[in-house]
Formats: C-alpha cells, sequence, structure tokens
C-alpha cells in the first residue's frame, strides 16, 4: 500500500516527520511513502541531518496550513499546503491512504471536501482510541461535529463498531451512549432520540454511560456529539498528565520515597506507557471514501512509526468499504419498510 504523509504537519515538522517515514519503510514490508510537502526544504532539511529520503517520494506543496490557521481555509489560502496536495492526491488515487499531524479541523475540513464522504454517511468523525482499564476504547465524535443530529450519532455508532471490529478485532463491540446518566430516560433530546435510534439497530448497544464509568472500560465503542467527546478527550489526557507530575513528586519527595521508586521503577514505567497516546497510534477520521488519519501534534519519529500501523490496519482491513456496505444495507431495509 502507498501512504501520502503530511511533512510539514505537527510541531516537530519537517524533521521528525521525514525521520519517521524513514523508519516505517525498513519497519514495514511492502509500504510506499509519498510525502506531500516544499521538496526543496524536504531535502534541504534531509541533507543538514543525513537522511537518506530516496525511497520516499515528494510532492511538491509550497505551503503550510498552521494550528493557527482558520479550518476553512484548507480550502481558500490555503489549498497548495502540505494537507491540501497531499489530501488531494489521496482523493485522485495517487494513494492509498493520508495521514497528518497538523490541524485537526483543516484535515477535518479537508477530508469532508476534498477526499469527501462514505455514500449515505452525514459526517465523517474524528476517533481518538483512547485506554481504559477493560482494553481500549474508541471515542466517536472526539471533536469533529460539535452540533449533530440523532442519526448522526446513529451512524457514528454503526461506524465505530465496524471499525473495532475489524481493527482490533473486537467481537460484538459494546456501543454505549455518552450521557449525564444510565438510565434510559437521562439527557436532553438529542440523547432521548439517538438512544432510541442506537437501541433499535442490530448493534449490541448497551444504554448509556456517564463519564465516570469511562475510564474502567465499560464499553469498546463511546458515542457523543463532538463537543462531548471533546471535553472527555481533553479532560481525560489532563487528568493522566497532572496524575503522573503528582506521583513525580509523591517519589521524589524524600530518600525513602526515591528508593521506593527506584524499586519500583519497571512497573512505573509500564503504567505510564499505558497511558500513553503513542502506543494507540493515529486517530482515524472514520467516514470519509478513503482512510485519512490524523496522529499527536507533537509526535516524534516514533509515534509516526506507530500511527503508521494504524494507517495500514485501518486500510488493509477496508473499513471503509464495510461501513459502505453497511450503509448501503441499511438503505435497503429502509426502503422495504416503507413499501
Amino acid at each position: 500500500m502507498k501512504a501520502i504523509v503530511d511533512a510539514f504537519g505537527g510541531d516537530n515538522a519537517p524533521l521528525e516527520i521525514i525521520k519517521g517515514c524513514i523508519l516505517c519503510l525498513e519497519k514495514y514490508d511492502g509500504l510506499e511513502i509519498a510525502l506531500s510537502g516544499n521538496r526543496e526544504i524536504i531535502e534541504k532539511t534531509a541533507k543538514e541531518n543525513g537522511l537518506d529520503i530516496s525511497g520516499l517520494e515528494i510532492i511538491d506543496a509550497p505551503d503550510v496550513i498552521s494550528m493557527e490557521d482558520d479550518a476553512g481555509e484548507i480550502m481558500k489560502s490555503k489549498k497548495n499546503s502540505s494537507m491540501a496536495v497531499g489530501l488531494r492526491a489521496v482523493a485522485e488515487g495517487k494513494g492509498d491512504a493520508f495521514l497528518s499531524a497538523g490541524n485537526s479541523g483543516a484535515l477535518i475540513t479537508g477530508a469532508t471536501l476534498i477526499v469527501k464522504r462514505i455514500k449515505g454517511i452525514k459526517r465523517p468523525a474524528f476517533s481518538p482510541v483512547m485506554p481504559t482499564s477493560d482494553g481500549p476504547l474508541l471515542l466517536i465524535d472526539g471533536g469533529a461535529n460539535v452540533e449533530v443530529r440523532p442519526e448522526m450519532l446513529r451512524q457514528f455508532g454503526i461506524m465505530g463498531s465496524v471499525y473495532m471490529e475489524n481493527v482490533l478485532g473486537i467481537k460484538n463491540p459494546r456501543v454505549a451512549l455518552a450521557n449525564v446518566g444510565t438510565e434510559d430516560h437521562k439527557g436532553g433530546e438529542l440523547q432521548h432520540e439517538a438512544f432510541r435510534l442506537l437501541k433499535a439497530t442490530d448493534l449490541n448497544f448497551i444504554g448509556n454511560v456517564e463519564a465516570r464509568d469511562i475510564p474502567a472500560g465499560v464499553c469498546d465503542v463511546l458515542v457523543a456529539d463532538g463537543f462531548t467527546g471533546n471535553i472527555i478527550l481533553k479532560m481525560y489526557e489532563g487528568v493522566a498528565k497532572e496524575l503522573f507530575k503528582k506521583l513525580k513528586g509523591v517519589f521524589y519527595k524524600n530518600l525513602k520515597t526515591k528508593i521506593g521508586a527506584g524499586l519500583m521503577k519497571k512497573d512505573l514505567y509500564e503504567l505510564k506507557k499505558f497511558y500513553d497516546y503513542k502506543q494507540y497510534g493515529a486517530s482515524p477520521v472514520i467516514g470519509t471514501a478513503k482512510p485519512v488519519l490524523k496522529t499527536h501534534g507533537s509526535a516524534d519519529a516514533e509515534a509516526i512509526v506507530t500511527s503508521m500501523k494504524s494507517v495500514i490496519d485501518f486500510t488493509s482491513t477496508n473499513v471503509t468499504g464495510k461501513i459502505a456496505q453497511r450503509m448501503e444495507q441499511l438503505k435497503s431495509e429502509k426502503e422495504e419498510m416503507s413499501d
């Protein structure tokens, strides 16, 4: 397969992106990579750092869309940015998937308007994988769609279930709706109708889930509007970060605690690794006609290697095609019911 990578997305671009892509070619058999970005800068950066980029294709793109740019600029003033050019290349069949560490809003906008949606899908959704005590959990939507309709949440549940079953191998994944209580009647009008629609599907829908129960792994797919989902995601990340800061303070408090830290070093490392975003690779933008994935803005070479595993898994399992089949099936069932 061929992946197109945004060479100028993220805080550490282009050097760490280039280094990561070189490592990917060494690690993954049969993988081809094309970097989208300013050719002159890519070649200069590689030369200055002694990197051999002969195995990488370069798709020249003169501009860069920054983290501060408005999402809509990808279709206007930044239509020749590394992100926009890379997405167009995927849309035109010059690559099988796209990976970026850049502006999340611009990526969602570009993926929707350039790569387009799967037929029948109303909105693609940002879908990060999060750690829980009972295994990985897919949060859908993690921030792409702040305002949604109930039928969109039903589609999120379907898409998330297909992804978890095919990419992470979770059979009959448990799907839940993020809400302010577990009772069926909890929430507002959006949650009430979404609950009804999800319950009417053949998904393994287990009902509402409260935020405090998410870390325990009570579900495999957590459905939420983008506003709620993004708050859950950022709070999750923030609590983990602060927890480890506090733990570090405790273990470096005095000689006794330092000795304890030394004895527990391996266990503490494993705990920190458990909550490290790098282990889960890139987050898919589920619902686009071709695979589009977003890795962390601070991604280094190691994170690019892990993210590429997500790209390969997403693409090779044909999740996009399976979601399209599912939507066609739902359309046929709806037509039969109306006859």
